[in-house]
């Protein structure tokens, strides 16, 4: 899939100042001399053809009363894909990914407590046979932003 100026355009508005409206599509095509149904468009194109992956909003935990961890899981390689299947149905999983090394599979969370997060990690545990799972919690963050200019 090819993306033009106007794609990237769209893409570099909408990654860190998404606009906060009733109509955001609209505000976005009013500054860029589109229609509203021509943004929708684009952006539907774009996510059904897997560059956008989501359009949400991202929240700092801390500041409301959560907690975040990094956690990593030695799965066998032919497992991997039904334990990262059960480790996504958790709503608190941000990121789930393969790396190269004995602890293969990484992923974040973010729940209320950390309580939460160690049931959960149990449950996964217990429903997928996967025993060695390291919770490496957050103590500092040093958050950038992640914004790609196209």
């Amino acid at each position: 899939m090819k993306m033009d100026i106007t794609d990237k355009s769209i893409l570099n508005r909408i990654q860190s100042d998404f606009p906060v409206s009733s109509r955001p599509w609209a505000v976005i095509a009013d500054e860029f001399g589109l229609t509203e149904n021509d943004v929708i468009r684009r952006v539907r194109r774009l996510k059904s053809d897997g560059i956008i992956r989501r359009i949400g909003a991202n929240f700092v935990p801390g500041k409301l009363g959560y907690v975040s961890t990094l956690c990593a899981a030695k799965v066998p390689a032919d497992r991997i894909s039904d334990f990262a299947d059960a480790v996504n149905c958790y709503s608190g999983v941000t990121h789930n990914y393969v790396r190269e090394n004995n602890y293969n599979i990484w992923f974040t969370f973010i729940a209320p407590s950390m309580d939460t997060i160690n049931a959960n990690l149990t449950a996964i545990s217990q429903k997928t046979g996967v025993t060695e799972i390291i919770n490496l919690p957050a103590t500092h963050v040093f958050k950038i932003k992640a914004h790609f200019n196209l």
